[in-house]
């Protein structure tokens, strides 16, 4: 039977999905500074293409906004343009410091909120803090290039210019009255002690598709009864219409070549609305028809006064006042939103967590991006355009020419990372679960498609670069949401894991032949997204001579091969030919268990003095250094956990008898991979990187507060190195690790990149992942001191659940009436129009819980909605059941 959240109105809408999704938030924070846009000689893509050159000059493939809507191939675009009459620009986009601007990398120095939306995007909501004194953009730029790694960053409140609440709060509200009729509507509010003045600009535009290649079709914007009629080649005729007095300026979206390249020509060009308006330039705007328009409408707040102008964008062939019953259709929507997430969180009775979670899925909505990136042609340039440097397929992606994305993703944060990276994308389905899998599913499916994924079988990074390795959680994703989307159907889509299967045996059989050096079954894999966890940077070559056997990638590795034994096993169910994948994936996990714990005589990655797994430093002259530094690397073996239901041997003969096989003809393989063929809780069968013994072991510094376990999660290094930093002298040179709770204190691994300490969403994730799943083996008997050394002893369960408990309260309004995330701010404490609107930030303090780095990271961050919801709640398939 469905469950309930389907059979809600919303949940009915997704069974059309494909026609209420052509409309949506597809719009970025920010084009500009994006690899796709960089033309360089030399790679440098946020100075190739800054802020300030963004008013001014076309985006070759995509674009940016402020609360932006759009068509699923931003064909016409919607976003909102903001003037405070003081500003030297109009605020058309969110401002932001480049990595080299930043004290700690890229930084988005804006306010900004989002606060609601649905799964078919039928209703969205965002809010946005514009300050009514002139946008304090060089003393952003100025302070933050004074402070240090050591010093905090210098944000927008910092600055004083919201203080007295001399600011205005904009809502920008979208609701569709059909899958292609738009209603928005935006309310401006003032918050401060004066009347103030406030331009609102709701903006249109087509993105620039003539500029590149000749023939193409150029569409246009007119003045019309009702207001302006856009013509494309593509899409039906639309109107936009505005119910109140508002003078439409007009102008193309092309580049300003007379103001950035000294050249003569004629305008209105991209900048010429906002040279009309702010600087009074008459001639700068046309009054009848472009590619670019806004509706321009002038409002004097009186002090709290507050005022709501309404929009229709719709088929121009479509009947009736645009503006009957506007308002009843919100209120419709907004009902309908309401009764959909009552039935999502109908077991969460904290209407403080209910708020946190909505909101955490309301960012991961606004979240979806229209991406599109060819890089074959980008590498190549465009026939009207003047041909590219030479040699910029030697600085990235020159491998990757057959990639060419044209699609809607999941971005991890719009504005500070506006491009999809594999595994974070991998996190973001297994959250999209929760309110719409089928476009999970789409998700993951997407990476493995030949448009994406490389002839090699590796699935590609990111846009800065295609080819670095990412931690191969594809696997562990696909299963997650194939069990959350039977339970939430009723019913298991056998061909979606299928599908994904297949494509997944050839990035398995990648990694095996790239990342595994010697054919050992222990991988090196480079990046791994824990930039700078280590000794060294492992994205780029080794500064000394050797190579490492990674702890962290030979435990993806073992994860990843019985995600795959567990999905060849769901595919014998209705098929038999894959009993024997099922064998093979087995047999390759113990053979990565065997070689993390013995190679021949060789040095291997448990270190028994340490109780605990360690990277190892291979030298050409066949010794080995351990990297004997206390980080989440040594933890990871704790992934890699899979338990067999009663009844999967018998119903698997060919599977079950090579098990037995190995039980007699290789005891010593047996032994190193816990109880496998010992029946456990409910009759049920283990099968771990870890016996009873390590798995103590590891616990007992996990949950260690002096060690890795924070009041808000499990730190990414111990705090044993605050006072005891790892030391390497090694080939003439000095090397150091130490415990940095907080934003990092080194740029030797790039901007913000920081694993030294912070606690991390996707990992602690993963970590609670695996105690429920050892719980399910051992039982309400199997129990840990928690934390270690108090004397309280715990099932697995119960520290799972404790620690998920110590992330929420991240988020949560704790008895101080603060937010752990938004750290000591009295602003953030004391004031509800702050408090209550949530950030998700990229990391968190390893001391405080402070939110670090990207403020909007619902990318992996939004783990806490599945957090919130409760493991029973999430994955009902996953939890005790009584055996037979």
């Amino acid at each position: 039977m469905p469950s309930h959240l389907l059979q809600t109105t919303e949940g009915q809408r997704l069974g059309d999905r494909d026609k209420w999704l052509q409309w949506g938030p597809y719009l970025s924070e920010r084009q500009w500074g994006t690899v796709r846009e960089d033309y360089s000689a030399d790679g440098d893509a946020w100075s190739y293409f800054p802020h300030e050159h963004a008013r001014s000059r076309v985006y070759r493939w995509g674009e940016d906004g402020i609360a932006g809507f759009s068509d699923d191939r931003l064909r016409w675009c919607l976003s909102l343009a903001l003037w405070n009459g003081r500003d030297e620009i109009l605020k058309e986009r969110l401002f932001g410091l480049t990595n080299a601007q930043g004290n700690h990398g890229e930084d988005v120095k804006e306010l900004y909120y989002f606060q609601d939306g649905t799964p078919t995007h039928s209703y969205m909501r965002m809010l946005y803090k514009y300050p009514q004194a002139p946008f304090p953009y060089s003393a952003l730029i100025a302070e933050n290039a004074r402070r240090g790694v050591d010093d905090p960053e210098y944000e927008l409140l910092d600055t004083g210019i919201l203080d007295g609440d001399r600011y205005f709060d904009v809502t920008v509200e979208y609701a569709k009255a059909a899958p292609d009729d738009i209603l928005i509507r935006i309310t401006a509010e003032n918050r401060g002690p004066d009347a103030a003045d406030l331009h609102l600009l709701p903006q249109l535009w087509a993105r620039n598709t003539w500029d590149w290649r000749p023939g193409i079709p150029q569409p246009r914007l007119s003045v019309a009864p009702g207001g302006v009629v856009a013509w494309h080649n593509r899409m039906p005729e639309r109107t936009l219409s505005v119910d109140t007095d508002a003078e439409w300026l007009f102008c193309r979206n092309e580049t300003n070549t007379n103001r950035l390249y000294g050249t003569t020509a004629p305008g209105p060009f991209k900048d010429g609305i906002d040279d009309c308006v702010v600087n009074g330039i008459a001639g700068a705007a046309d009054r009848r028809e472009g590619t670019k328009c806004a509706a321009h409408v002038k409002l004097r707040l009186p002090a709290g006064g507050r005022r709501v102008v309404r929009l229709r964008w719709r088929p121009s062939d479509s009947a009736g006042d645009p503006f009957a019953g506007h308002d009843a259709l919100f209120a419709a929507r907004i009902a309908e939103a309401d009764e959909f997430y009552a039935a999502l969180q109908a077991h969460i009775a904290d209407p403080d967590a209910r708020s946190v979670q909505r909101q955490a899925l309301a960012g991961m909505l606004w979240s979806k991006q229209f991406y599109r990136y060819d890089v074959r042609r980008w590498l190549a340039g465009d026939p009207l355009q003047p041909a590219p440097p030479a040699g910029r397929s030697a600085i990235r992606n020159g491998d990757w020419t057959h990639l060419n994305n044209r699609d809607i993703i999941s971005m991890p944060d719009t504005w500070e990372y506006p491009w999809y990276a594999s595994w974070d994308l991998a996190f973001q389905a297994v959250t999209f679960a929760l309110i719409d899998p089928d476009f999970a599913k789409q998700q993951l499916l997407l990476l493995t498609h030949e448009w994406f994924m490389h002839p090699n079988g590796s699935l590609p990074a990111y846009e800065w670069a295609f080819g670095d390795v990412n931690p191969p959680v594809h696997a562990w994703a696909a299963w997650r949401v194939f069990r959350m989307d039977a339970a939430l159907k009723g019913k298991p889509d056998i061909d979606f894991l299928e599908r994904i299967f297949h494509k997944l045996m050839m990035n398995f059989t990648g990694w095996v032949n790239r990342q595994d050096a010697d054919g050992r079954n222990v991988f090196q894999g480079g990046f791994l997204g824990l930039d700078n966890i280590g000794v060294f940077d492992r994205s780029q070559k080794l500064p000394v001579a050797g190579r490492i056997d990674q702890s962290d990638g030979t435990s993806w590795m073992a994860m990843y091969a019985l995600n795959m034994m567990r999905i060849s096993l769901e595919l014998a169910t209705v098929n038999h030919v894959y009993e024997s994948t099922a064998t093979k994936f087995f047999e390759h996990f113990l053979a990565i268990a065997e070689a993390m714990t013995r190679q021949n005589g060789r040095l291997g990655l448990w270190d028994e003095n340490d109780q605990f797994y360690h990277n190892v430093l291979r030298r050409p002259d066949g010794s080995a250094i351990p990297l004997r530094l206390f980080s989440l690397v040594g933890l990871f073996p704790l992934f890699a956990v899979e338990v067999l239901e009663p009844g999967t041997l018998d119903r698997f003969p060919e599977f079950a008898e090579r098990l037995r096989w190995v039980l007699n003809h290789r005891p010593d393989l047996a032994a190193l991979v816990s109880h496998w063929d010992q029946e456990g809780q409910g009759s049920r069968r283990l099968l771990s990187l870890l016996r009873g013994h390590r798995m103590k072991a590891l616990l007992r510094r996990m949950l260690d507060e002096s060690a890795f376990l924070s009041p808000y999660g499990v730190r990414s290094v111990s705090r044993e190195h605050l006072a005891a930093p790892f030391e390497l002298d090694l080939d003439g040179q000095h090397f150091s690790v130490g415990y940095v709770p907080g934003d990092s204190d080194s740029r030797a691994f790039g901007g913000n990149s920081n694993w030294r300490g912070p606690v991390w969403m996707p990992v602690n994730f993963m970590l609670v992942e695996a105690l429920y799943g050892f719980h399910r083996y051992y039982g309400d008997d199997f129990r840990v001191d928690y934390p270690t050394g108090s004397g309280t002893m715990l099932s697995l369960r119960q520290i799972a659940d404790e620690l998920s408990h110590r992330l929420t309260r991240l988020f949560l309004l704790g008895p101080d009436g603060r937010r752990p995330a938004f750290g000591d701010s009295d602003r953030y404490r004391d004031d509800p129009r702050f408090r209550d609107n949530v950030l998700f930030f990229e990391y968190f303090h390893g001391d405080t819980g402070q939110g670090l780095g990207a403020s909007h990271q619902t990318g992996w961050t939004g783990l806490v909605a599945l957090l919130l919801h409760g493991r029973q709640a999430d994955d009902p398939t996953q939890m005790d059941m009584p055996a037979g």
